[in-house]
């Protein structure tokens, strides 16, 4: 069982250390950044990870999974405190894949949990939809699509590349989704899909991506914000996935800003954490 409200506190250490202040509201009620210059459109992402870097591991089938005890509801409490703030969430097909599979939850519709009442009624607020769109990123278009986006009512955008199979491509169209090639590939490029969803009048995105997604959105220079949250775990193991791919270092595209540093160490978790804000330099 999780713990009452009144005990849920983190102590701020950066940039000014404090005394303990409520979990609830932490990122619901800051402020999120202006966009990067000359980006058309707020670009916001969200990694937990232990201290040994560990986003994901894969067993030797190489089905990728979350490591055991990474997360936890007070995690997923924040997780859901920035997806209010989006008016679309950006999610790829591995992910619909792994849902389907069952080796994920659903994290596609905001504030549909239990003690999640005030998320629903400060996006209302805020005068913000009920859920917000979704966007998935795919270069194969082999997915499917989950029901509770229907469900939900959500606008869904499916963005691929040019050379995506052109019978899945039609079978997405004919069911009703905005299917937008956003350029020659092999992968969906960060800006070109951030650009492509500006056009349809989004201007809060929140990657929900993995590792090649945030790669991207680092090189091309339209992250303006990550969330960090470090687990006190190391997890180990020789088949994992951490934060960023790619063949070549990022360089000054990978130097990134604290902005604010939070300790948890509730007595209801088997280890603490450590909730981060960086924005980009």
């Amino acid at each position: 069982m999780s713990s009452s409200p009144t005990r849920r506190q983190v102590v701020r250490l950066f940039p000014v250390p404090s005394r303990s202040r409520p979990l609830e509201g932490l990122y619901l009620n800051e402020d999120l950044p202006a966009p990067v210059a000359g980006v058309p459109a707020l670009v916001y992402a969200n990694f937990v990870t232990s201290l040994d870097g560990r986003v994901a591991v894969s067993d030797n089938g190489g089905t990728s999974r979350l490591p055991e005890g990474l997360t936890n509801s007070r995690d997923w409490r924040l997780f859901q405190e920035l997806q209010a703030h989006a008016d679309c969430l950006v999610s790829h097909g591995g992910y619909l894949r792994a849902l389907a599979a069952g080796r994920l939850g659903n994290i596609l519709q905001v504030g549909t949990g239990d003690g999640s009442g005030d998320i629903v009624r400060w996006r209302a607020a805020q005068g913000m939809t009920g859920q917000p769109a979704v966007a998935i990123v795919s270069a194969s278009l082999d997915m499917p699509i989950p029901d509770s986006l229907s469900t939900y009512a959500q606008p869904v955008h499916v963005l691929t590349t040019t050379t995506a199979n052109e019978d899945r491509r039609a079978a997405l169209e004919e069911a009703g989704y905005d299917v937008v090639a956003t350029g020659a590939g092999p992968w969906v490029r960060a800006r070109d899909a951030v650009e492509a969803l500006a056009e349809r009048g989004y201007r809060r995105l929140y990657l929900q991506t993995g590792p090649r997604m945030l790669e991207s959105a680092l090189r091309e220079r339209v992250l303006a914000r990550l969330y960090l949250t470090i687990s006190h775990r190391l997890v180990g193991g020789d088949r994992f996935d951490t934060m960023v791919r790619g063949d070549a270092p990022l360089g000054v595209a990978g130097r990134l800003r604290l902005s604010a540093l939070y300790l948890d160490e509730a007595p209801d978790l088997d280890c603490g954490q450590l909730f981060a804000r960086f924005d980009t330099a």
